[in-house]
């Protein structure tokens, strides 16, 4: 998920998430359709492009079965899922954490899916000094 001035990362390696359509390093669950299984969160991060802010960052998920992924700032307090998720101001060199989980329902059919993208929006300021 690389895009002009935001970057979303790994919090475990560093290591960016890749952007659609490439799945080199994608955000990834192996889950059980017949156990409507929840995965574990993984925690990332987003960052401005040195030199940028990105005021009123939004992360949506999109795709065919967005309604199985749910975000969070903590995994406390998690958005629904499908929801949007508010990430507030990304200021310029410090990273903004996240967590995204998924879960399967048994009434999917069984398949690699590859189709839920995690959009990251806002507007990109150079920040006022």
């Amino acid at each position: 998920m690389m895009a002009e001035y935001v970057t979303v990362y790994f919090a475990s390696t560093d290591e960016p998430v890749s952007e659609a359509p490439s799945l080199d390093n994608a955000v990834r669950f192996t889950l059980r359709l017949d156990l409507n299984q929840v995965g574990s969160w993984i925690e990332l991060y987003a960052e401005s492009d040195p030199g940028y802010e990105i005021l009123e960052a939004i992360v949506t998920p999109t795709g065919t079965t967005q309604d199985n992924w749910q975000l969070a700032l903590d995994t406390g307090t998690p958005e629904a899922y499908g929801a949007q998720l508010s990430l507030g101001t990304i200021e310029d060199g410090v990273p903004k954490t996240f967590y995204v989980r998924a879960r399967a329902v048994d009434t999917e059919s069984p398949a690699n899916d590859a189709t839920v993208t995690l959009v990251v929006s806002g507007v990109a300021a150079v920040p006022e000094e």
